[in-house]
């Protein structure tokens, strides 16, 4: 690999994944919507931007951030959960519109397995099972479609099951907490070491217009898998409440081991 490629997001997950794509030859622009990480990112040989996105259009020098870059990596949590009354689908849509006026041609943009819907009897989950109806990820799947269906770049949607690594466990959150619903039902987690292997992949391979569901090819139960994590942490284990019916799903990700002769990094949780 030898290109310019665009993050938008050098967070959690973006910045390592810059600078693996760095170590690897390519040139990398990336965002932060903080001004304090700008010089964390310089420090890391990626070319920094302050950008944001709100229903009112785009803050930031974007188009200088795009500029001459041929892959647009997208990785902006879009906090629905935290915050409702955000516009998302208006967000983006002024992103799209500055991604038409620039030299991208190929977009990867990072999606979550949480617009399926968990069931009772936990169904396998691929790329053409039934989407939800509710309201956040109907606003998910608006935003896929924004990138997805538009002709002047080539889109890849690759929904991420939940992300975790050492530094970052759910656990650590569920940890003492009491009266947990649907302690039965599969996990379905990913590392983020896989996470960066995934895209990185994605890229080299040129796998472009296509849905890719990612998540660990493991999947206890919620209960057996926050216990056996928060004992091994030596810290208190979390309650289920065993007296309701537990809803969930099981990824499948046999569709990106196949396109990508992908090998899970952590192939079980447990």
């Amino acid at each position: 690999m030898n290109s310019k490629i665009c993050i938008i997001g050098c967070g959690w997950l973006g910045f390592p994944l810059a600078k693996k794509l760095i170590k690897l030859g390519n040139t990398v622009h990336g965002s932060t919507t903080s001004k304090e990480k700008l010089s964390q990112l310089e420090d890391a040989q990626i070319n920094p931007f302050l950008i944001q996105f709100s229903s009112e259009g785009v803050i930031g020098n974007l188009k200088s951030c795009l500029n001459n870059c041929k892959t647009l990596i997208v990785n902006i949590p879009p906090g629905l959960r935290k915050n409702p009354g955000n516009d998302y689908v208006k967000q983006m849509t002024h992103f799209v519109e500055c991604i038409e006026e620039s030299s991208v041609e190929n977009v990867l943009f990072i999606g979550s397995t949480s617009v399926y819907d968990d069931e009772q009897g936990f169904p396998v989950i691929n790329e053409n099972s039934p989407t939800s109806n509710d309201n956040i990820p109907i606003q998910l799947l608006e935003v896929e479609a924004l990138f997805s269906k538009n002709k002047n770049f080539k889109t890849t949607i690759l929904r991420f099951s939940g992300l975790f690594a050492e530094d970052r466990h759910p656990a650590k959150y569920l940890s003492g907490k009491t009266n947990l619903k649907n302690g039965d039902a599969p996990i379905n987690l990913i590392h983020r070491d896989d996470c960066i292997s995934i895209i990185i992949s994605v890229v080299k391979s040129n796998i472009w217009n296509t849905i890719i569901n990612a998540s660990t090819p493991s999947h206890p139960t919620k209960k057996n898998y926050y216990t056996s994590i928060c004992e091994s942490l030596q810290i208190p284990i979390p309650e289920f409440d065993n007296t309701t019916i537990s809803k969930g799903k099981i990824i499948d990700s046999t569709k990106l081991v196949q396109l990508l002769d992908y090998d899970f990094k952590i192939k079980s949780l447990l």
